[in-house]
């Protein structure tokens, strides 16, 4: 098993550094691909210059690639997988970097589970000077185990499982392609999301509930430029896209679509009054402020996370039975 480490930058040079470091650095030797969206910020002379100084030591795992015209993230990060060797690639973007034994890790758990096509981790939230904001939540037992494919889009659709941002996630490269790649009409807004659905298709899950990423958490993050409106019409879009691949065996239990884009509605509402955007909440929420099956999924929710808050408190048999799609988790290493 070979992985591939795509590192995505445009002008953060300072950021790239510590990217391409963490990935040169993994026990587990790994091709690293950075492609620059053309940056002008010296980006392209500092990876190059890095590039053959590492090939005078006989080390050619550094692959640099340069956009012509800045093409955005989505399409940069179609063009690493397009360039990778490897049969998995794990994607970090240049703000984020991953811990040395990520890459070790993950092809443990992928070997125990070789039909898997995605694998996530935990992740440390950090700030620009690499403070601990907060960590990922575990999901499910032990330090690894596996969804089987039928089973992960009822997950999704139910906010069971969560595959988690790019530096968390590492999918099999030709599962990615049979998917489609990254659309770059959702260029930053949910396109990560969208492609885990589809990669979805392809094979199990893997989930691996340890810390070997690190996700810089930045007050004008780049999908905050789409509205509340956007955001929630692409939430709405991705949940149409994961209904549609619910395996049929859970079709007679899940709640009518209607219902969702509803429960979605007053959640994105609550995050408007959050935000002191009171127009935006009422506009939101009408209608489904009126729909009684969107409060209780609503409900739901906040107990599911309030039970997530209380998790080393409640025994694993009665996680076990308090959310469906976990009774179908299969443990592959305590």
């Amino acid at each position: 098993m070979k992985f591939s480490i795509i590192i995505t930058t445009h002008n953060r040079l300072p950021l790239l550094q510590r990217s391409i470091r963490t990935a040169l650095e993994q026990t587990v030797p790994s091709e690293v691909i950075v492609v620059d969206d053309c940056s002008s910020d010296g980006t392209q002379d500092y990876v190059r210059s890095l590039c053959a100084q590492l090939q005078e030591k006989g080390d050619n795992r550094l692959i640099y690639h340069r956009n012509l015209e800045n093409q955005g993230h989505s399409k940069s990060v179609n063009i690493g997988v397009d360039r990778a060797t490897g049969d998995w690639v794990k994607l970090v973007d240049d703000d984020d970097y991953i811990a040395a034994n990520c890459i070790g890790e993950m092809t443990h758990a992928i070997a125990l589970r070789p039909q898997a096509a995605i694998c996530s981790c935990q992740a440390v939230k950090v700030d620009e000077h690499e403070k601990e904001l907060g960590r990922t939540k575990k999901v499910g037992p032990g330090k690894a185990f596996y969804i089987p494919q039928e089973d992960i889009h009822h997950g999704m659709l139910l906010e069971q499982v969560p595959f988690g941002t790019p530096v968390q996630v590492a999918f099999r490269r030709d599962a990615f392609l049979k998917s489609g790649g990254w659309d770059s009409s959702l260029d930053t807004n949910f396109d990560d999301i969208d492609s885990w659905i589809r990669i979805a298709q392809f094979g199990d899950a893997i989930f691996i509930n340890q810390c070997l990423a690190y996700r810089t958490f930045w007050t004008g993050a780049l999908n905050q430029r789409f509205s509340l409106e956007e955001r929630l019409n692409t939430h709405i879009e991705m949940k149409q896209k994961i209904y549609q691949y619910v395996n049929e065996k859970y079709k007679a239990e899940i709640p009518h679509v209607d219902t969702i884009e509803n429960y979605l509605k007053l959640h994105w509402a609550l995050i408007a009054l959050k935000d002191v955007k009171l127009y935006s909440a009422m506009k939101i929420a009408y209608p489904a402020i009126c729909a009684p099956k969107a409060w209780h999924l609503l409900l739901k929710r906040f107990i599911q996370i309030s039970q997530e808050q209380e998790q080393k408190k409640v025994s694993f048999e009665q996680e076990i039975n308090s959310f469906s799609p976990i009774r179908k988790l299969v443990l592959i290493e305590s």
